[in-house]
């Protein structure tokens, strides 16, 4: 089969059944057809619309992720059939903090055109464009192939385990569905204050995640100019034990959802834990959100949680919606 890769993509693996190319992307034209994609995907693996980690985006939102790759020609491709793209392919890497790069694919395949051989070639030429990366990168010491799949995408989990890679995490999506049934505010544990995050504390507030993530695995560098580029303020919430801040609960709206409120992070230091100083953040984001008009929020959380966060969440009527599942295998150039 010629190659399709262009764009100094890596090569294009050979398997796709008659009619069937993989090619660049080519920009906006195919965002209409990739959200078709992901939206002709969502009742065969049982995918949740409303998910704050992997939801069903639209072609603005595909848009708008693509503009945030690298090189959105080179590390995307897409399976034309004669009726039009069936499928695609997405490459993006991170440094993580013990100095790990990853690099993640991930693809999306109609379901009437899996069994056809047409999702093994899509990974294969995510692998091959990654080699080329890690080459190019210099970082064949630190790589590893990383791949994602909700618990219930059994076509994408079998792929992954028939090629080798191995479960090594995975998130759970929790819910709480009605804002207006929040249990009313409880009395702060002595000595804390709670409050509003002001723009000279964002930096403070950054900074107090980064420290509750020092000893955890898995962990993506963020950085404070990454974190103020998406940032959404007006429900940041901090907790005081005197001058400094022991805790934060970083949530927002929505934009797209205006109803939905997410809590993105929920940290408090450790010499400052088993007060209760959590709970009281989780309940203070949560009241917030709702006076900015959401009327149920979600999280998300690591399963291998030592800090039993699901005792918390679950205590203020969080219940768990969906499980994502983080798959890694070695990259062998």
């Amino acid at each position: 089969m010629a190659a399709h890769g262009g764009g100094g993509s890596g090569p294009v693996p050979a398997g796709l059944p008659p009619g069937c190319v993989l090619r660049p992307y080519r920009g906006r034209e195919d965002h209409g057809a990739m959200a078709a994609v992901r939206l002709d995907c969502a009742e065969r693996d049982r995918l949740d619309v409303r998910s704050i980690v992997e939801g069903v985006p639209t072609a603005a939102e595909i848009g708008e992720d693509c503009a945030e790759l690298d090189d959105p020609t080179g590390n995307q491709v897409l399976v034309d059939h004669p009726d039009g793209p069936v499928g695609y392919a997405t490459v993006r890497w991170w440094q993580e903090r013990d100095g790990t790069r990853l690099y993640l694919h991930r693809g999306y395949l109609l379901p009437a055109h899996r069994g056809r051989g047409i999702g093994s070639a899509m990974l294969d030429w995510a692998e091959g464009r990654i080699r080329l990366l890690v080459r190019r990168h210099g970082t064949a010491r630190s790589a590893v192939f990383g791949a994602n799949a909700m618990a219930s995408e059994e076509d994408a989990t079998r792929l992954l385990l028939d090629s080798g890679y191995q479960r090594v995490f995975s998130l759970v999506e929790l819910e709480l569905a009605d804002l207006r049934l929040l249990a009313p505010g409880e009395p702060l544990p002595a000595g804390i204050r709670v409050g509003a995050v002001e723009p000279d504390l964002y930096r403070t507030a950054w900074r107090t995640v980064v420290d509750s993530y020092a000893d955890a695995a898995f962990t993506k560098d963020w950085t404070f100019d990454r974190c103020l580029a998406t940032a959404a303020p007006a429900c940041w919430r901090a907790a005081w034990d005197g001058e400094e801040m022991v805790g934060v609960a970083l949530c927002s709206v929505r934009h797209r959802d205006g109803a939905l409120g997410e809590v993105e992070e929920l940290s408090v230091r450790a010499e400052s834990r088993r007060r209760g100083v959590g709970r009281a953040l989780l309940l203070d984001g949560l009241r917030c959100l709702r006076g900015h008009g959401a009327r149920t929020a979600r999280l998300y959380t690591g399963t291998a949680n030592a800090y039993r966060s699901y005792d918390l969440y679950e205590s203020v009527g969080f219940r768990r919606r969906n499980e994502y599942v983080r798959y890694r295998k070695p990259v062998h150039i």
